[in-house]
This record gives C-alpha cells, structure tokens and sequence, in this order.
C-alpha cells in the first residue's frame, strides 16, 4: 500500500527530528545545578563548592532505581568538548581532570533525591569535600585543584550507557588563595590597633621589669658591701684566741 500525500510530507520531517536527537537517545531534564542557597558558613572555599540537592528530577519514566546519577565536575571552558561515556569503564575519574577538563564524581541513585515538600534537615552536596580518597578511583570526590571557574550538571547512566541529563550550571568561581593576603589582613584598622595596645601593654611590661631588677640588684649591692667579710687569717686567730681564753686554768689561790 502506497504512502499518501501528508505522509510522504511528514516522513522526511520524521527522520530529520530521528537524526537530531542523540544517538543514545539521552533524556534532557530542563534543571539547572545551583549552588545552595542556605546560608552555611563554608559553603564556598579554595578547593570546595556545596550545591543543593536535585530533589524530585529524576522521577522520569526512562530512569529507574538502580541507574546511578553522577555529578559532572568541568573547567568551564571544557564543557563543549564533553562526550557523555557509553559504558561505566569509560566514566573518568578525578586524576585525568587536568587532561579531560572534567571527571565524574558522587554517584547515587534517585531514592537519594525524593521528591516532597522540604523538610528541617540540610540536603546538600559538597563538591571537593574528601581529601583522602585516591583520585584514581571512580567516584572519588577529592578537593578541587584551583580557583576555577568550574560548571556542573547530572548525569544518569545505567550499564547501557547515558539515559538522561541536565542543564549544566552556571560558573562557580572558588577563593583565591594569594600569599598577600594574610600582610593586607594586618594592615586592617581593627587589627592595627589591637597591635598598638598590645605593643603598649608589652613597653610597660618591660619597663616595670627592668626596674623591679634595678632595684633588686641595688639593694643587694648595698647590703653586701655593708657586711665585713672577714680573711681566713682572721677567722683563725679568733678560732685560737677563744680556745686559749677558754682552756687557761684558773689562778692558785692562797691558802
């Protein structure tokens, strides 16, 4: 049976939208990773970022409890060159960053991310937060290497390869770390004069001391030079006078 007008117009449009879509057939989710907005002391640091769970994104038909959701870490301009990995062997791990521009880290499933209303205890994710995993292992979550700037996005894989995705965030820039810093932090007003009293308090200090050992050490200069310290020579002639006084016998008395 021979196709009619519509359709032989519709089929063509058919494969172009075919041809478009990836070949893995990976499931956009319209979510963007923010960085927490709860008001966390740390939530930015030289080497980590906390971002907010992605609560209830994952509840898509395509996706099922047992696919792992991985966090993709990339230097921002690295992101064009990101390729989704099609097997779980060729997910990179955190010590080929510096030469993929990105890695996979923190993976989980969706039964980590429920949907439902908010509740009183903090959901979030802190990129960068394990210093003692080894960076050679997949799903390693080491500090990062530099200020940045990074971006991320979630992605869902099961042993068939990529099944969804999200947007990737905007930038994150960490702190800086520059070896001026710490000089400029005394150069504060609050700073510089707590300086100043303490030097203040320590010129007193000082002072006093010095006095307090003046005057030590005059009064014993005083009271040694007053006492007469009598020779060896002298000590032993009255060792003898005494004896002879004390050892002479009395005179005869007359009878």
């Amino acid at each position: 049976m021979g196709l009619s007008g519509p359709s032989l117009l519709l089929s063509p449009l058919w494969l172009l939208l075919t041809w478009v879509q990836p070949g893995t057939g990976v499931e956009h989710i319209s979510y963007v990773p923010r960085l927490s907005g709860a008001a966390l002391e740390g939530k930015l640091t030289q080497s980590t970022f906390t971002l907010e769970q992605p609560r209830g994104q994952f509840n898509h038909t395509s996706i099922s409890d047992s696919d792992l959701i991985w966090l993709v870490v990339a230097y921002s301009n690295a992101i064009q060159n990101f390729g989704a990995p099609q097997t779980t062997q060729d997910i990179p791990v955190p010590a080929t960053f510096a030469q993929k521009g990105y890695y996979f880290t923190l993976p989980t499933n969706r039964l980590r991310y429920p949907s439902g209303p908010a509740s009183s205890q903090l959901r979030v994710l802190r990129v960068g937060n394990d210093p003692h995993c080894s960076p050679m292992r997949r799903g390693c979550n080491p500090p990062l290497p530099g200020s940045g700037p990074y971006r991320v996005k979630f992605l869902v894989m099961n042993d068939h390869g990529p099944v969804a995705e999200t947007e990737w965030s905007n930038e994150t820039h960490l702190h800086q770390a520059r070896a001026f810093e710490a000089v400029r932090g005394f150069q504060r007003e609050g700073t510089v004069v707590i300086i100043a009293i303490l030097s203040v308090l320590l010129a007193i200090f000082l002072a006093a001391l010095l006095v307090l050992l003046s005057s030590t050490w005059s009064t014993c200069f005083d009271s040694c030079r007053s006492t007469r310290i009598s020779s060896p020579r002298e000590r032993e002639r009255a060792r003898r006078y005494n004896i002879h006084h004390m050892c002479s016998p009395e005179p005869e008395r007359g009878s």
